[in-house]
């Protein structure tokens, strides 16, 4: 039985750094001929292949990601061709056989019988906005970088403030460090006008607490570390500003996201929105949607044998946000309705399985949010959990239920 032609005309496009290679595949009475080009990444390069799919009467294209390179050509192309973006994984060819022109022509043929899973792109704005955030991202990063340094510069110092306080980057430590920096060879200073109030207490442990030897060296690299950590907090001060400029239009999706538990910081909220959009008609259902963030298990089975069913590597930038505010929320007692799961869960699968399920529950929350332009509801969830008055099961289903609370089963004496 032959594939059926899906595409009479479409074109696979291989992306380089410096060329792509375009091959049109043009199916006519079920005979394919195809058209191969190379083109320059140059402006004026990606133009000339927008005018020659033009000129051939092209409108879908297929390519697959490579690096960041495909960039450009997706923006050249995205307002005259319908494209879609596929994973390589999707489009390799077979070792052997690969040359640009091939590889073109295999991606060709794959996308004319639709055999390629194409990848999400929001809209552009969407990703200038996740272009954005994903940079914010990065910033944090990098002050929670230098603020390990600080304290690594003053744990080889001897000055163990951070034993004492609960945040060495605190008002009154910094002026502490402050102090100690402007002559590294005194350490025998009066503390108490340089704490807060309720600091008064520890006074004692703090004079202990810089009872160290600083070197010159040591302080001078201090000094750069903190000016650096200021500049960082300026810039992602500065970028954040941007942010918030560019999400007003989706202020109406924002605070409907704030209403989900732990969802307490504007720009975790921005954060989801940036990955996934307000339009979640790209996602069929819930389910889609988090298999696309990498909150499923992988279906991997093989002669009745499931091999593996741990979580894909995809959603690396939507995935921590969500884990780190199941994190939070299961430890609140004011979300029952999630903690009682979590808790259900962690006693048959452990920490780890159960944290992922919550983080997936909460992704099902936004995208029905979303979805309904309904607030967060817990009554819902709650209702769920309520069991029916008259349940049967099954002697098999009994066995397996009393399994999975720990009991083990042995015949009647």
């Amino acid at each position: 039985m032959a594939l059926k032609i899906v595409y009479q005309v479409c074109c696979g496009i291989d992306v380089h750094k410096t060329f792509v290679v375009a091959c049109i595949a043009t199916t006519n009475k079920g005979v394919t001929t195809y058209k191969s080009h190379r083109f320059s990444t140059f402006t004026k390069g990606l133009k000339e292949l927008s005018q020659w799919l033009c000129e051939n009467n092209c409108k879908d294209v297929c390519m697959e990601s490579t690096g960041k390179y495909w960039i450009p050509v997706f923006n050249v192309l995205e307002d005259s061709c319908n494209i879609v973006l596929a994973h390589p994984k999707y489009v390799k060819a077979i070792r052997g056989k690969k040359t640009d022109k091939k590889d073109a022509k295999w991606i060709a043929d794959l996308f004319k019988h639709d055999l390629i899973a194409g990848s999400f792109m929001p809209p552009l704005a969407i990703r200038q906005l996740r272009d954005l955030m994903r940079y914010r991202f990065k910033l944090t990063n990098f002050m929670s970088s230098e603020k390990n340094r600080l304290q690594n510069c003053l744990t080889v110092s001897n000055i163990q403030l951070g034993n004492v306080v609960s945040d060495t980057f605190g008002k009154s430590s910094m002026n502490i460090i402050n102090k100690l920096l402007e002559n590294p060879l005194d350490n025998n200073f009066d503390i108490e006008p340089l704490v807060h109030g309720s600091m008064k207490d520890k006074l004692p442990e703090l004079k202990l607490a810089i009872d160290g030897f600083i070197t010159p060296e040591q302080a001078e690299k201090l000094k750069v570390i903190k000016q650096h950590y200021k500049d960082l907090e300026s810039r992602k001060a500065d970028l954040e500003r941007i942010i918030l400029s560019l999400s007003e239009p989706y202020a109406e999706e924002i605070n409907l996201i704030l209403t989900v538990p732990s969802f307490k910081n504007i720009f975790s909220a921005i954060a989801v929105i940036s990955e996934i959009g307000v339009n979640l008609d790209v996602f069929p259902t819930a389910k889609h949607l988090c298999s696309w963030a990498g909150l499923t298990p992988t279906n991997n089975e093989s002669a009745g044998k499931k091999k593996s069913v741990r979580i894909s590597r995809a959603g690396c930038y939507i995935k921590p946000l969500l884990v780190q505010c199941a994190t939070a929320v299961v430890k609140s007692e004011k979300h029952p309705e999630i903690r009682n799961r979590y808790l259900r869960l962690k006693q048959r699968r452990g920490h780890k399985k159960a944290i992922i399920a919550i983080a997936r529950m909460l992704l099902t929350a936004i995208y029905n949010i979303l979805k309904k332009k309904e607030s967060y509801n817990a009554e819902l969830y709650r209702k769920s959990d309520v069991l029916p008055v008259n349940r049967e099961i099954t002697v098999e289903q009994a066995i397996i239920l009393v399994r999975t609370q720990g009991y083990h089963i042995r015949a009647a004496s």
